[in-house]
């Protein structure tokens, strides 16, 4: 235990154990764990988005499994995943099928309902895994190897060795499936980047020649383009259909920066080791998002090979690589050097007895700064990467839940009146919201007039939205002005849509009550119309027999 904390009322205790990655908070009254979170023990090496964007499965050093949640950040769930080794890829077949491959030869498949491992797939003689992809249907599994170098066709339901698919003269180190085809991109440190069709052996592989290893490579969402990444740091866009190079952005002075402690060069001059070693489209595919053996992490605009914005993922000075400049008292001539090295006496570096050489036997280094894996969120909202320090979660939604008016002695019924009186509705309905009347609420909303309703809604915050669904459905199952309540349901799921679809596990219960209720007035007005229309058609045929008997 590294560090404690005491809540203002001494009820809680917060423990930090780095060693374990480990926090826990403890109510020292009832004995119980109040939070209780634990990371990858040795850190994270992947990471990959489910289907629909909620939550996140990361592998690690340790073997394990982890699931999050995207929106919380909080871990719900860990599996044993690979007991003997890293797990070193990790990808969804569906959203309730996550698939994890290690470097003990072996590929699994966990069910997310149970959460338990269901099926292991294996290769004839042993081999490490170091890539996986999985096809858009979620049936067919690629895993790529260290040695040999080949590439592992297995079906998900059956578990059988479908094909294997040889060709490289280097490890296969990424692979992406096509979008809708059943093509396979595979990126190799034999400098080639390789598309294979998987359902027509006749069909000969499409090779895609590069100057450096090849480390990574990834399908634009619509399947026509394939970005892969080399070593010289160089992003190669190709035109699947012709084979052709389309451009290459040149990213390695992009993502240039930090100074480790035994570079000989400053942090401008040394780029050699800075390249890309996972790439990502967007969702709309005008953009590609880049990280790798850097501080840095690239979005790069594809059509005008621009750089959008540049992301430090982490200011801690105490891994390597973080500082653009060294302390000038640990430089030396000959280069960097480590001030405990040599303190001037040599008798103390002689910690054990007899010792006759000056190295005490101690193996320190600091972790470097870098990133394993960047992904996109399907919802194109949000992104995520995987470096030395965790999982880091970027996104364009502000969750963060700021109210301007808080229930305090001017929010009263009678300043509700006033604000409706002067026109300001919104003002109105989020302290009647904060009031929590339910008479006030709804007079409110029946004196917002049909045309500001647009504007209302946009003035309510992610803090109210459960309560206003549960009111308008409450409201709208015994008001008569059925188009207006319905029009107060369509501005709420338009305008809040997608922070409710991102939170949708707390709104089912206002969904419900929302669905109930136009799906009552629609049945009752279904019901209306009928009998009108039956009406209507007695007395145009009764017409007509009048007329036909004049």
């Amino acid at each position: 235990v590294r560090t404690t904390a005491i809540n203002p009322t001494g009820e809680w205790i917060a423990f930090g154990c780095p060693s374990t990655r480990q926090l826990l908070v403890w109510e020292w009254r009832s004995e119980t764990y109040v939070l209780k979170q634990r990371g990858h023990a040795g850190g994270m090496k992947c990471m990959s988005y489910s289907p629909d964007g909620v939550i996140i499965a990361t592998g690690g050093e340790d073997g394990k499994l982890k699931i999050w949640n995207a929106n919380t950040g909080f871990c719900h769930a860990t599996m044993d995943a690979h007991n003997a080794a890293a797990v070193t890829a990790v990808t969804f077949a569906n959203s309730s099928v996550v698939l994890t491959s290690s470097l003990d030869g072996t590929v699994k498949a966990h069910d997310l309902h149970r959460y338990r491992t269901f099926r292991t797939y294996t290769t004839p003689n042993p081999a490490q895994f170091i890539s996986l992809a999985v096809d858009p249907a979620g049936e067919v599994i690629a895993a790529g190897t260290a040695d040999p170098f080949h590439i592992y066709i297995y079906s998900l339901q059956s578990g059988k060795l479908l094909d294997v698919m040889t060709g490289h003269a280097g490890p296969v180190c990424d692979l992406s499936f096509h979008p809708v085809r059943g093509t396979l991109a595979s990126a190799s440190w034999d400098g080639t980047a390789k598309v294979w069709d998987l359902y027509k052996r006749e069909v000969a592989t499409e090779e895609f020649g590069h100057s450096a290893d090849v480390v990574c490579c990834s399908f634009r969402p619509d399947g026509d383009e394939l970005c892969t990444g080399t070593i010289g740091g160089i992003l190669s866009f190709w035109n699947v259909e012709d084979g052709s190079l389309r451009c290459e952005i040149d990213g390695q002075r992009d993502i240039t920066g930090g100074r480790k402690n035994n570079d000989r060069m400053t942090a401008n001059n040394n780029a050699a080791s800075r390249y890309f070693t996972s790439v990502c489209y967007s969702a709309d595919g005008n953009c590609v998002i880049a990280g790798g053996n850097s501080k840095y992490i690239c979005i790069y605009e594809i059509s005008q090979q621009m750089l959008l914005k540049k992301f430090q993922i982490s200011f801690n000075r105490s891994l390597d690589g973080v500082l653009d400049e060294l302390n000038s008292k640990n430089l030396a001539d000959g280069g960097p050097i480590d001030e405990m090295e040599y303190s001037g006496d040599e008798a103390d570096n002689n910690h054990l007895p007899g010792a006759k050489r000056r190295d005490d036997g101690s193996r320190k280094s600091r972790v470097e700064v870098l990133t394993m894996q960047v992904a996109f969120s399907s919802t194109g909202r949000e992104w995520a990467t995987v470096s030395n320090e965790g999982l880091h979660v970027y996104s364009l939604d502000d969750d963060m839940i700021f109210d301007p008016i808080l229930l305090t002695e001017a929010v009263t019924p009678g300043a509700v009146q006033s604000n409706l009186r002067s026109g300001q509705y919104g003002t109105a309905l989020v302290m009647s919201l904060h009031l929590n009347e339910f008479a006030l609420i709804r007079q409110v909303i029946e004196d917002t007039p049909y045309g500001s309703i647009p504007h209302v809604v946009r003035s309510v915050g992610p803090e109210h939205l459960e309560r206003l669904l549960q009111c308008v459905s409450k409201c709208m199952a015994d008001s008569p002005h059925v188009e207006f309540y319905v029009q107060w349901c369509l501005e709420l799921l338009q305008t809040h849509g997608m922070h409710m679809e991102k939170h949708r596990g707390s709104f089912m219960r206002a969904f419900r009550a929302m669905h109930k209720s136009v799906q009552t007035r629609h049945d009752e007005l279904k019901s209306v119309s009928d009998n009108n229309r039956y009406t209507l058609d007695f007395m145009e045929d009764q017409t007509k027999l009048l007329l036909s008997a004049d």
